[in-house]
């Protein structure tokens, strides 16, 4: 199995699932939101998580084809990106996601983008 396919079944099923729950859990989601950027720690914590996942991901898979296989690609760097952001950063993503508790729209926005990621990454891996 090529590895794009691996990771596309694997991120698919992931995106679908927190999609979902971010729906179907929103207050949930909210409370552990507002408690996550009430603490530099957990910023930080989340920020070095992510870093490593981001780099693991663009190490495995840095493939920048005009197809599918980019979203796999940009989901990478974005959470390079927004993982040193935590790192160096930590004020700026305690404000976006106080745009984001404040505002329901983004937040159902939010959820709904993970849902058709979700749905997108495991059509094409699993129709392989």
């Amino acid at each position: 199995m090529s590895t794009s396919i691996f990771i596309t079944k694997l991120l698919g099923p992931m995106f679908i699932v927190v999609g979902i729950a971010l729906l179907l859990k929103a207050q949930m989601f909210r409370k552990i939101l507002r408690e996550l950027i009430a603490s530099p720690v957990w910023l930080y914590f989340a920020g070095f998580l992510g870093l490593r996942a981001g780099m693991a991901l663009v190490l495995t898979h840095n493939v920048w084809a005009p197809d599918w296989r980019l979203i796999i690609t940009l989901i990478g760097w974005i959470t390079i990106v927004r993982a040193v952001i935590s790192i160096f950063q930590p004020e700026w993503i305690a404000r976006a996601a106080s745009a984001i508790l404040e505002r329901r729209a983004i937040f159902v926005g939010a959820a709904v983008a993970d849902l058709i990621i979700g749905l997108a990454l495991s059509y094409f891996g699993y129709r392989a």
